[in-house]
């Protein structure tokens, strides 16, 4: 360490002198290194979660995912197979704060899907995923591209996939009962998650913050707009509707209901024949 002297001159001319401390320099700090061998082939651990945007992780009850890596260049799959578990803590998922470096769906279990990889060099990667598999009707798929690097694990919440949309069930009327023309025929149905959680007025998935709506179609031609409310008993939307006389409706009506937040993007729709 060295000590610096300034001289400057006083008010009269005389000179003064400054000593100023010693400099300290900040020691430099180096990068670890990987702990994996300088060449061939290295396992790989890819960790993979399906996760209902907004909401929890996409587990058994909606049937889980579907997940695929494949390698860009060469359109080669490197692992394939499904996502299997619980949906996770609710409240360690929904409720609980977060900083953007801790781990949301790992800190308690839920589904993933976990494939060991062999890598010669870093590789580009496609990982897609598609479900829930137990509703075909809803099923959603989303993709992500990133880079492989051999012998660089993924663990903690890994690669977070999300998929958007809602389940949408039309419980009432059953298809394909036949519809008489009178005024009390109600059309009811179900909407939650993509992972399995009931959407409801003041729950985590507040449906006042949800536009959902009927529609009665003759065709392509829509005849009504039906506003829904919760009814809590059966867990359900609801709505009236009018039902023509079949004179009107030789080909029957479409039934449609319609699930949208516009804050997050998830929408859904179901429709039904009759």
């Amino acid at each position: 360490m060295t000590q610096v002297a300034l001289v400057l001159f006083g008010l009269f001319g005389l000179p003064l002198s400054l000593i100023l401390p010693p400099c300290f320099t900040p020691p430099v700090i180096g990068q670890t290194l990987p702990d994996v061998p300088l060449n061939g082939p290295q396992p790989t651990l890819v960790l993979v979660r399906v996760v209902a945007h907004g909401a929890m992780v996409l587990g058994r009850e909606v049937g889980g995912a579907r997940v695929t890596i494949t390698e860009v260049s060469s359109g080669h799959i490197l692992a394939s197979g499904l996502q299997q578990g619980e949906a996770g803590d609710q409240n360690q998922i929904m409720r609980t704060p977060h900083l953007m470096e801790e781990p949301i769906y790992s800190s308690r279990p839920s589904a993933a899907f976990s494939a060991i990889v062999h890598l010669q060099t870093p590789t580009l990667v496609e990982i897609s995923a598609e479900g829930p598999l137990a509703f075909p009707a809803a099923l959603q798929r989303a993709s992500k591209t990133l880079l492989l690097v051999p012998g660089q694990d993924l663990t903690h919440d890994g690669i977070v996939l999300h998929l958007s949309g809602y389940l949408v069930q039309i419980e009432r009327p059953k298809l394909p009962d036949a519809l008489l023309a009178k005024d009390d025929v109600k059309l009811r149905a179900s909407v939650r998650t993509l992972s399995g959680s009931l959407v409801r007025p003041h729950g985590d998935w507040d449906s006042r913050k949800i536009r959902i709506y009927g529609e009665v179609l003759i065709g392509d031609r829509i005849i009504e707009r039906l506003q829904m409310f919760y009814d809590e008993g059966s867990r359900t939307f609801e709505a009236p509707f009018f039902v023509p006389p079949s004179k009107d409706i030789p080909d029957g009506l479409t039934l449609r209901v319609i699930a949208t937040d516009l804050s997050t993007g998830n929408a859904s729709h179901l429709s039904g024949l009759e």
